[in-house]
């Protein structure tokens, strides 16, 4: 069984409720799809077993010992990623896009196209199963297929250990990610939030979600911030005929579990916040 947790937006506690959910008694291969900016190892601190190199795309890099500083390949990219900085072209490693095309222009061959190596695909044991997690270097792109190919490590990684369970922490949004962390899996949990950008992006976030024919579970997370926008919610989630997992209010020992890098489940595990977070996700998995 694999239960995908997204959100329309940020800052909704998505990966607290995964970080939860991956607690609970049963082992689990946790796995960190929201490769843009992945913390849920720096919560569980794996044992890393695996480290595979992501290669996204390539860049560009000048041989300077050939290059004869024309500026030929400045006038060409459009990525604005090459630049004269005191009487040498110089390319920005950041921004540039690896679309080859200053490589074809320069007139010398000076530039050559490596390929860009800094992401990382992490593979290891935590002190509730396995873990899975990808780790894009900044700038670089195929966030997508990052994601395919760390979700197609935690599939291997469940098979060898015999086990049943993959909790996913996908990215915020509607992007490539996205697509590639709910693609085939069981459950859909979709974390919002009492506020309108939290509906407006809960509306956009099912919208997109109900294309792929599966799932989806709702979590109101911070209900009790505002009872009114809470309310807005369920009237939508009811008119959609979307089933609404729970409601969680805001506890200050979510923010204190996460400081002491461990889950809700971990820290707290008689609060009323741990109880609720244990009854929803029995209610999603059985």
């Amino acid at each position: 069984m694999e239960i995908a947790v997204i959100s329309g937006k940020g800052g909704t506690g998505k990966s607290s409720i995964s970080a939860a959910f991956a607690t609970l008694s049963e082992k689990v291969v946790l796995t960190d799809c929201d490769v843009d900016t992945a913390n849920l190892d720096i919560i569980f601190n794996p044992i890393i077993e695996e480290e595979q190199v992501y290669i996204g795309k390539q860049i560009a890099e000048i041989d300077y010992a050939v290059c004869s500083n024309c500026g030929l390949c400045i006038d060409y990219c459009r990525f604005d990623a090459i630049e004269s900085i005191n009487n040498k072209v110089v390319i920005s490693e950041i921004s540039c896009d690896g679309c080859k095309l200053c490589s074809r222009v320069c007139p010398v061959d000076a530039i050559k196209m490596i390929d860009n190596d800094k992401s990382r695909v992490f593979t290891g044991s935590f002190r509730n199963g396995k873990m899975v997690f990808g780790k894009l270097a900044p700038g670089e792109e195929n966030s997508g297929k990052l994601v395919n190919i760390v979700r197609d490590k935690a599939k291997q990684i469940a098979k060898e250990n015999h086990l049943k369970t993959i909790i996913i922490d996908g990215s915020p949004g509607i992007g490539c990610p996205v697509v590639s962390s709910i693609t085939g899996v069981n459950h859909v949990v979709i974390v919002t939030e009492p506020t309108l950008s939290g509906l407006y992006d809960l509306q956009r976030a099912v919208e997109f979600t109900s294309k792929f024919n599966l799932k989806i579970w709702i979590i109101i997370n911070k209900h009790d911030l505002n009872p009114t926008m809470t309310q807005n919610i369920k009237n939508w989630c009811k008119q959609e005929n979307i089933t609404i997992a729970g409601e969680l209010p805001f506890d200050i020992q979510i923010v204190n579990a996460m400081v002491n890098c461990k889950s809700i489940i971990e820290y707290a595990k008689d609060s009323e916040i741990a109880k609720e977070i244990e009854k929803i996700y029995h209610k999603i998995s059985r």
